[in-house]
């Protein structure tokens, strides 16, 4: 089959499939995609693996990454704000680093929200980029996170802003203070106020008056827009990584990745050529520095446009820009489809992807992140909904992330601000949640006491019990942590496909919907083994044909 033979490409024959159902029949769409991996859990060790001396991040390729915003994961000092010592203290939670165990999560690599130096709770806004938030810790003891981690075979990465600073950093003090100002041109400045609106929001204004002229704060004022174009900004940029990378971090998490360069109002705010120009750079001087590191970019658009920001392919394995990209509008599509038991937008979205990325990129699909609507909410806490999800997620191609929580359950706070999407991890029940022994900063999001780690451990039918099991199952399968997919239902409530990975393939059918569905696929091979199958879910060959029977919501994956 031509995923076996080209993992990275998609193949050029499309062979016909049929799908039989039940309530809610579908017709198979035939959707050929492949989305390569490499690699799939480091081991337990220090240093990273390296697989090619150009390729940025071998390591994170089909791995398992999850989110996590520090200040409300754990307290360690009663003050009510989660901290690093804190984090270190949960790690045996995320991974024990023991592969024969089944108590922690599994995954297999973490993505820190901003821990620098900030005036804000969210850190977006940095005022120092060499010093961890203090109320966070300290650099030693991010340091000491990733000694932790790397011990149980996990990976850091955090977030790095350099499309904008605070408006309260030093370098923009002295950049506003005078038109001579040596740090005048590392903002960007202008005699008079432009008139350029938010690309998202036609009432805000991205000019903003400070001292007779305006600068380019393109998200509010608060956050005056670095000028990539000058040579120094550049420099600094590149040695603040490199400042990092030397004290444990694998790589970086790259905030607003679209909007670095901006060339006028409008289209011209996102995705210029400049923008690629400097990625590209400073992809470049990483993989001098560690080239093991991984750059993962922001590039909240469509899938025509996230594609570029891989670069090219050819060059390096994986893209000469960042080789990692979050996919926004697959997760649209997952969560939309689960919610509407509805397979065909997710289809759709792959082969848009097959036909939009540059052979060899590998996707990064998620659900949510701390920007969005939990997806608990989204379903409202349907219990199936959310099993749903989390197994199509982890059985697509490429590196999924989890946002802290979404394993349990966790609902949106009542507000409408974004803190309301980041509320404390709740471990108990307790009034502190057992995440501070103080009072937290930022109150539990609605069921605490029940949505809980505590309430889920133990129970084999709990939504953690349920990641913890296809997180796994992704582990122990070639295919399905790395290999290329083939899209042999996308209509009606039943998403289809098969994963590939040289002699390896897996057949994953998931009922998306509120009613039982009996499905018959024709695909190749002799026989169809259970890999994972939940909800009373079943399958069965008989000759060419797999005949399965799947519960509401359920999923099931099956070796063939």
């Amino acid at each position: 089959m031509a995923a076996e033979t080209d993992p990275f490409g998609v193949p050029e024959q499309r062979k016909q499939s049929r799908l039989g159902s039940g309530k809610g029949g579908a017709l198979a769409l035939l959707v050929l995609v492949s989305l390569g991996c490499t690699a799939s859990r480091p081991p337990a060790a220090t240093a990273p693996p390296k697989e090619h001396p150009r390729a940025l991040g071998s390591w994170a390729n089909g791995v398992v990454f999850y989110e996590v915003f520090v200040r409300s994961f754990q307290d360690s000092n009663g003050d009510g704000k989660g901290d690093l010592p804190g984090l270190i203290s949960r790690l045996d939670y995320l991974n024990d680093g023991k592969p024969e165990t089944s108590s922690d999560l599994g995954v297999d690599a973490l993505w820190l929200m901003p821990v620098f130096a900030s005036p804000s709770y969210h850190g977006y806004d940095t005022t120092d980029y060499e010093r961890v938030n203090p109320d966070y810790g300290t650099n030693e003891d991010l340091t000491r996170l990733c000694t932790e981690a790397h011990r149980r075979g996990m990976h850091v990465i955090v977030d790095l802003v350099v499309n904008h600073t605070s408006n309260q950093h030093p370098w923009f003090i002295d950049s506003a203070s005078s038109p001579d100002s040596p740090k005048r041109d590392w903002y960007v400045w202008s005699p008079t106020d432009l008139g350029w609106a938010q690309p998202w929001n036609a009432a805000g204004s991205s000019w903003h008056k400070k001292n007779g002229a305006y600068y380019y704060g393109l998200f509010w004022a608060g956050m005056p827009d670095l000028n990539l174009r000058t040579p120094a900004v550049r420099a600094e940029a590149k040695r603040i990584a490199e400042f990092w990378l030397a004290r444990g971090v694998d790589g970086f998490r790259l905030d607003a990745a679209r909007h670095l360069i901006e060339t006028g109002p409008g289209d011209g705010q996102s995705d210029s050529a400049e923008t690629h120009a400097f990625w590209k750079e400073f992809a470049a001087y990483v993989r001098s520095v560690r080239p093991d590191a991984v750059l993962v970019g922001e590039a909240w658009t469509e899938t025509p446009k996230i594609a570029p920001y891989y670069g090219a392919t050819d060059v390096v394995p994986r893209g000469d820009q960042l080789a990692l990209n979050f996919d926004f509008p697959l997760a649209k599509q997952v969560v939309q489809g689960v919610n509407m038991g509805e397979a065909l937008g997710i289809a759709q979205t792959l082969r848009e992807i097959a036909d939009a990325y540059p052979p060899g990129a590998t996707d990064v699909p998620f659900l949510t992140n701390h920007d969005m609507r939990r997806v608990a909410s989204v379903f409202k806490g349907d219990p199936g909904k959310l099993r749903s999800a989390a197994a199509v997620l982890l059985t697509l191609p490429g590196t999924p992330f989890l946002y802290y929580g979404e394993e349990i359950g966790l609902l949106n706070g009542t507000a409408d601000g974004d803190e309301a999407k980041r509320t404390p991890m709740p471990w108990n029940g307790t009034a502190g949640g057992g995440f501070t022994t103080g009072k937290p900063w930022y109150r539990f999001a609605p069921g605490q006491e029940t949505t809980n780690v505590a309430a889920q451990t133990g129970d084999p039918r709990s939504l953690l019990s349920h990641y913890r099991q296809w997180i796994r199952a992704r582990h122990a399968s070639p295919a399905l942590s790395r290999g290329g997919i083939r899209v042999i239902s996308g209509q009606g409530p039943v998403l289809a496909f098969v994963r590939t990975q040289g002699q390896e393939r897996v057949l994953l059918i998931h009922n998306l919907g509120s009613e039982p569905q009996a499905v018959s696929l024709e695909v190749e091979g002799a026989r169809a083994e259970p890999l994972l199958a939940t909800d009373g879910a079943s399958g069965t060959r008989e000759g060419g044909t797999v005949h399965a029977t799947l519960p509401p919501y359920a999923s099931a994956a099956l070796k063939l």
